[in-house]
């Protein structure tokens, strides 16, 4: 018997077409997606204080936008700070204990203004290394839109792009300093802060105070919106040292510089940087110099040492060394920070503060 044909009618060849596009559209959809991933505009595996690595072929972003969304990330970053200070319910928690021993705290106001100020860079600049005080949960990711303007008082002082890799770049976010004095509702020394450092070197570094609605922002070889005051006292400084260790600067300060000497206790790295600036904000104390003797976080820092190094001043560890804003999230050589004054002097003159912070 011959063997008999195959025929396909008219409504098969639909269907079996039909069933090609689908697979073929099943597969795009899943190409467009990891696209999208790249692009901020996916899920994204963001845990810990990092987020995802720069990508080595990432292209080059231009500082002058990156400045501009910075500014915008503290202040909105800044916004959620204040709402739920005001609202009086912090969630507050401990995240464990400090190198002191104090509880390391943390609120609803860090976790929401790290949520709102990670997201706007992360989805701004896709493919820049991004560190953060606090995690960032993939199940709480947002797509959190910049709309390309930049603000006059930048276009003014930073008047043309400035492109450099994306890869050289590493962006620290501290989304709420001082939290043990927000939990005391000491709202005077709280800031929120956003630092971009080029191969390890703090270029541009913004400090807002959401309860002031101050900003200061600055960008080292670019311009700054805040200045260094007109004189600072070098032979008996006002000294501006944290709240919890005051009394070991205190004695060691008035060993160098005499019993004339000014120790002024303060909370958050942010307020210690402005009160040697010329900040308009009335809350604000002034100090000639900020001496830490303890452990730090770079995300606590980063900023302040922006700011200062773009107006000709200086951040160091107390024994000098410049302070490189890649590898490990923190520093042990305490700092000192000035501004208008023989730094390195400085230095020579406290050479135990160091030793007197690990005791």
């Amino acid at each position: 018997m011959a063997p008999m044909g195959i025929r396909l009618s008219p409504l098969g060849v639909a269907v079996f077409c039909l069933l090609g596009l689908g697979v073929l559209y099943h597969l795009y959809s899943g190409f467009l997606a990891g696209r999208f991933s790249l692009f901020g505009l996916g899920g994204e595996p963001a845990g810990g204080a990092a987020g995802p690595p720069a990508a080595a072929d990432g292209g080059t972003v231009d500082l002058r936008e990156m400045l501009a969304v910075s500014v915008l990330a503290a202040v909105r970053g800044g916004d959620e700070v204040r709402r739920v200070r005001e609202s009086n319910v912090l969630h507050e928690k401990s995240k464990g204990k400090t190198r002191e021993g104090a509880d390391d705290k943390m609120t609803s106001g860090d976790v929401l203004s790290n949520r709102k100020m990670f997201y706007l860079l992360k989805t701004a600049f896709p493919s820049v290394q991004i560190n953060t005080e606090e995690h960032v949960d993939a199940a709480d990711q947002e797509v959190i839109l910049w709309d390309h303007k930049i603000p006059e008082d930048i276009l003014k002082e930073v008047t043309t792009p400035k492109e450099v890799p994306a890869e050289s770049v590493t962006v620290w976010i501290d989304p709420l300093d001082a939290t043990q004095e927000y939990t005391e509702d000491l709202r005077k020394y709280v800031t929120t802060m956003v630092c971009v450092a080029v191969n390890g070197k703090p270029v541009l570094g913004v400090i807002h105070k959401p309860f002031s609605e101050y900003t200061a922002w600055a960008m080292v070889d670019g311009g700054s919106n805040v200045k260094a005051r007109s004189s600072y006292n070098e032979k008996t400084p006002r000294i501006v040292v944290s709240r919890s260790h005051s009394g070991m600067v205190k004695q060691v300060a008035l060993q160098t510089f005499g019993n004339q000497t000014t120790i002024i206790p303060a909370g958050g790295a942010g307020y210690k940087v402005l009160a040697l600036l010329d900040v308009p904000d009335k809350s604000q104390e002034k100090a000639d110099l900020y001496i830490h003797v303890t452990y730090i976080k770079k995300w606590d820092i980063c900023a302040g040492n922006a700011i200062l190094k773009a107006l000709g001043g200086h951040m160091t560890t107390l024994s000098g060394e410049e302070i490189s804003y890649t590898g490990s999230d923190g520093i042990e050589g305490g700092l000192l920070a000035s501004i208008r004054m023989n730094h390195q002097a400085l230095v020579r003159k406290l050479p135990d503060l160091e030793k007197t912070g690990h005791k």
